[in-house]
């Protein structure tokens, strides 16, 4: 499904440059007081943050190819010198199959002649992104349900409901009493590179076929880099973060049953945030897994724990439902497909008949193998010489070359049929 909307001549999308960022700070400041939700809110605002602090630093390493190229993938749309909208993307996954938009912004129209509608902003903004990056098949957005606003701006897009998410918050309270119970977790090891694989089989299992498909993970999604983990020291040592993680292994079937990872925050100025995989066959693991993140995250400031579960788990949010955490949030994660067509040097509807024909006729002569040489000689005539005695007279009639066609003579009359025949006279 493609956007219907005309586009507006005076309408330039553009990247973000560094002039621009005290404008869309604005802008998406106010964008996000109309429709974001506050786990949302909290994302954005720490990506913008560390694209002011560090956009001369990204954009460095977007001119030369590095796993950190696409950190400064921000447009703006720009209409007589005043930024009307901004779009923020990145890379989902390791090999970029999957890109997404981590937010979009328009600003509210302000009555001007010639102005742009809001939804004409958005909808440029979200093609230019899916026309310009190449590397990208599958694209995905996660808004609020009630906005219904950007909902339909996506649907207008193409983009089409994958998933429901369910944003949950655990009190400190209510950590302290899941801290006071041992968990019963024998095979809880520390995560490393060498795990990749048993947590990408445990992610693969985990997830339905179609959010599989949209997702498009591998192993490398799963391994910490060199670019990571200098990225997880400049986190700790400014954003006063830290990461810790751990998973199940279960012996018998040599595989991970069960994985969490943890980024605690050691200032206390946003709240802990987990996330959690679990095999669907061992839903019992729930209990034993938020005890060990209550018991890790009693060492840190007293803040609420954020997790998140989608509409396929329902273990996970009776779970969470029963030991009494609040849903904060309800987000729609819509995804959308992108297949990029390339243009033909002649087009189509101008080719002729004869000429498609032509196009289909071997390129040079065959030349015969030994195989079809040795038949071809098997099927020409064979001609033999014969003796003078054997040609027919010249007053009989009959050719010569009749008789001697096949190669073999043809039997005299017998004696028996001539004596028969003066019998009868």
């Amino acid at each position: 499904m493609s956007s219907t909307l005309p586009e507006t001549s005076n309408l330039v999308i553009r990247q973000c440059q560094r002039r621009d960022l005290e404008e869309l700070e604005r802008l998406m400041a106010n964008d996000r007081d109309v429709h974001e939700t506050p786990a949302v809110q909290s994302d954005a605002t720490r990506r913008f943050q560390h694209m002011r602090r560090w956009y001369g630093l990204m954009k460095g390493l977007s001119l030369f190819p590095n796993p950190l190229q696409h950190l400064l993938s921000t447009y703006v749309a720009e209409q007589e010198g005043q930024i009307r909208g901004v779009i923020q993307v990145s890379p989902f996954n390791q090999t970029r199959s999957t890109w997404r938009v981590d937010q979009i912004a328009v600003a509210p129209p302000t009555g001007d002649v010639g102005q742009s509608s809001p939804t004409s902003v958005g909808t440029q903004l979200l093609r230019y992104c899916l026309q310009t990056i190449w590397e990208a098949r599958t694209w995905l957005i996660e808004v609020n349900v009630n906005d219904n606003s950007i909902i339909g701006l996506c649907r207008q897009s193409g983009f089409q409901p994958l998933a429901q998410m369910t944003y949950w918050a655990i009190a400190p309270d209510l950590l302290q009493t899941l801290a006071e119970r041992e968990p019963d977790l024998p095979n809880l090891l520390p995560v490393g590179n060498v795990d990749a694989g048993l947590l990408y089989q445990l992610d693969t299992v985990s997830m339905p076929p179609h959010v599989r498909q949209v997702f498009d993970r591998h192993i490398s999604d799963f391994k910490t880099g060199v670019f990571h983990t200098t990225n997880e020291g400049i986190n700790r040592w400014f954003n006063q973060t830290q990461t810790f993680s751990g998973y199940v292994f279960e012996p018998q079937r040599k595989a991970a049953i069960g994985y969490f990872k943890l980024r605690l925050c050691n200032s206390g100025s946003h709240p802990h945030e987990a996330q959690l995989t679990v095999h669907p066959a061992y839903t019992w693991l729930y209990p034993e897994l938020f005890c060990q993140m209550a018991k890790v995250v009693r060492a840190y400031p007293e803040q609420s724990l954020r997790v998140i579960s989608s509409d396929y788990q329902p273990e996970r949010e009776d779970y969470l439902a029963h030991v009494g955490a609040e849903q904060t949030d309800h987000t729609l994660m819509l995804s959308r497909s992108v297949w990029h067509k390339l243009r033909e040097a002649k087009p189509l509807e101008g080719l002729q008949l004869p000429e498609v024909l032509q196009s289909l006729q071997p390129v040079r002569k065959p030349i015969p193998s030994r195989f079809s040489l040795i038949e071809s000689i098997r099927q020409l005539p064979q001609v033999q010489t014969q003796s003078p005695g054997d040609l027919a007279h010249p007053g009989s009639g009959v050719s010569s070359s009749t008789e001697s066609t096949s190669g073999i003579s043809k039997p005299a009359p017998s004696n028996r049929s001539s004596d028969s025949n003066c019998q009868q006279g």
